[in-house]
């Protein structure tokens, strides 16, 4: 018995018939017909992708996959069916999104409930230590999301000396007077990591996976969707707008939440993706 199929038999208390490999992720075909997906990773990263994924699943928002099982080293979850996306199941996952990111979190920074403070971000660590009451979401967020990925991009050569100082130099015009980064909001519950590979498409609506969790602000995820394309974008978009109107400009700081995602990236990869976040910080 493999390695997957014995975690979902024990976790899950059902008889695997067949297993696929995909990637990190192995499906797995139950007796019953069902499938699931088993996952292994360290026990934080394990940990914090359980209370994320139980932590999203909220009444009328996205589809989240239900945990079925979990240990120190594996995570068994219901599999999602294969589809594409429609403008119908787009605008449903914008209205869907808007309600996830309205259900809040306690704090800027905060994790899900019983989710480790040392979280993952991709392969990428993530520290999660809820912002005291009354911090602007900008100064969490560069204090936070942005300066330690550029530290991260810059030890693991994936960042320039010079690139860190043009980011840093930004970071303090966007915490100084006169900043275009938006209205306070309140924390929102967010993905955290949605880019368009974490979210399926399948049984009639859209679904996240891989979540990031953790309180931040709304925008950021949906910056995040359109950093690399997601189907149906601008469904999704408008729906959510409608659903939950986004502060005025927020087209214009796209740019500035997706410079967490790209640093994170240019630790992870470096290519380009520093000159990218470059890029962004310039255009603020």
């Amino acid at each position: 018995m493999s390695g997957a199929a014995e975690a979902v038999t024990r976790l899950a208390g059902a008889t695997v018939v067949g297993t696929r490999s995909l990637g990190s992720v192995t499906r797995c075909v139950l007796d019953d017909g069902r499938e699931v997906v088993a996952k292994t990773a360290a026990p934080t990263a394990v940990a914090a992708e359980a209370s994320g994924l139980r932590w999203l699943a909220v009444p009328d928002g996205p589809g989240v996959p239900e945990v079925l099982g979990v240990d120190d080293s594996w995570l068994v979850s219901a599999a999602v069916g294969e589809g594409r996306a429609l403008r119908e199941t787009a605008e449903a996952f914008g209205r869907g999104l808007a309600v996830l990111h309205a259900a809040g979190a306690p704090a800027f920074g905060a994790p899900p409930p019983d989710g480790p403070a040392d979280a993952w971000i991709g392969d990428a660590p993530m520290r999660n230590d809820p912002a005291p009451e009354g911090t602007r979401w900008i100064d969490w967020y560069v204090g936070a999301r942005v300066l330690p990925y550029v530290r991260l991009a810059v030890d693991r050569g994936g960042m320039s000396s010079s690139q860190a100082a043009q980011v840093e130099d930004g970071c303090a015009r966007l915490t100084g007077p006169g900043a275009d980064v938006g209205p306070d909001e309140p924390p929102a519950r967010l993905h955290g990591d949605l880019w368009s590979g974490n979210v399926l498409w399948g049984d009639g609506r859209g679904w996240v996976i891989d979540p990031a969790a953790h309180g931040g602000h709304r925008e950021t995820d949906l910056a995040m969707l359109a950093l690399f394309g997601c189907p149906e974008l601008d469904s999704v978009l408008a729906a959510y707008d409608e659903a939950a109107p986004l502060a005025e400009g927020w087209r214009r700081r796209v740019g500035l939440h997706q410079l967490f995602p790209l640093l994170v990236h240019a630790a992870l990869f470096g290519g380009g993706y520093a000159r990218s976040a470059c890029e962004r910080m310039s255009s603020l």
